[in-house]
């Protein structure tokens, strides 16, 4: 179906957090997409959660009538994604957690995210409160609950690409995660992410149980999976790799060495070769088209001398 996400050969996904999203959101040409990149991620539970942070999303919860059992605002995370997809011009592939309840809620996620503008979304299959696929101690849903959930996504969707992740493989092994992922499959998944693989066996071994399935592995730095690059991920069978917080990880340290230098030094003057200049945010924005966007639409007419009375 055309209306869908494109998968390209090996399609590369980032993350944006609210703080950097913001100061992106204008952009008529996202630096992603300018950098080669297809797709771009979004992980809207990491800033809608009222008194968490990019840090700690689940340490607030939002309140009111939209509230879900995860505590996701769905019309504050459909608006980031809206964001996301309007400034990079992109299709978004959106972390769904767990789906942030059951199936009728896993139907209301699909349909906000994908009216916001989101070409794909992620649901997993661990019991709340979950944890980052790459700690130990995760509590999996029944795989058949989360077939449900996976069929509910699939009936509520208009073109939304769904992808179906097992955490099992920590757990049930291999052989565990393929036949979850085949009743994922089954349920109307569109591809699968297997969560955690701890080395390229394991990734090989998934690939060939799962032959002309579309598959997504996850590069998260200091996780359990060790390095491998884009083209290992393609040669080993998986079509879609993503590095979740790859760029947190780089700002957050940037930052971190920024304010050392402040208290150090005094002030920012010896970061200024680590800083973006003016010229170039504005450059990145297109903060000049914008000026000349404004000036096409009209053109300020200054009063000429004094205005007489009738």
């Amino acid at each position: 179906d055309d209306k869908r996400i494109k998968i390209e050969p090996l399609a590369a996904f980032t993350s944006l957090d609210l703080q950097g999203y913001m100061q992106l959101r204008a952009l008529p040409s996202h630096p992603l997409k300018l950098a080669g990149y297809h797709s771009i991620g979004c992980a809207p539970e990491r800033c809608t959660t009222k008194g968490g942070s990019a840090d700690n999303p689940r340490a607030g919860r939002w309140m009111g009538s939209e509230k879900t059992e995860c505590g996701i605002h769905f019309t504050a995370g459909g608006k980031i994604i809206r964001q996301v997809a309007r400034a990079s011009g992109l299709p978004v592939l959106v972390d769904g957690d767990t789906g942030y309840g059951e199936a009728l809620n896993v139907m209301h996620m699909v349909r906000a995210f994908e009216e916001a503008g989101a070409g794909a979304v992620h649901i997993e299959d661990q019991l709340l409160p979950k944890k980052c696929g790459h700690l130990n101690d995760k509590k999996l849903a029944d795989p058949h609950d989360m077939a449900a959930k996976v069929h509910a996504a699939s009936r509520a969707r208009r073109d939304l690409f769904i992808i179906a992740r097992t955490d099992a493989a920590a757990s049930e092994g291999i052989d565990g995660a393929v036949a979850r992922a085949r009743k994922y499959l089954e349920a109307g998944a569109d591809a699968i992410f297997p969560e955690a693989l701890i080395n390229a066996e394991m990734f090989r071994a998934f690939a060939k149980a799962m032959p002309d399935v579309k598959l997504l592995a996850n590069m998260t730095e200091f996780g359990r999976t060790p390095f491998f690059t884009a083209s290992e991920f393609q040669e080993m069978g998986y079509r879609m790799v993503i590095w979740p917080v790859s760029a947190f990880r780089v700002a957050n340290k940037a930052q971190e060495r920024l304010y050392a230098a402040i208290r150090r030094d005094g002030g920012t003057q010896n970061m200024i070769s680590e800083m973006q200049t003016r010229a170039e945010l504005y450059k990145t924005i297109g903060y000049h088209d914008y000026e000349a966007l404004d000036a096409s639409i009209v053109e300020t007419v200054v009063p000429q001398g004094m205005p007489q009375r009738s």
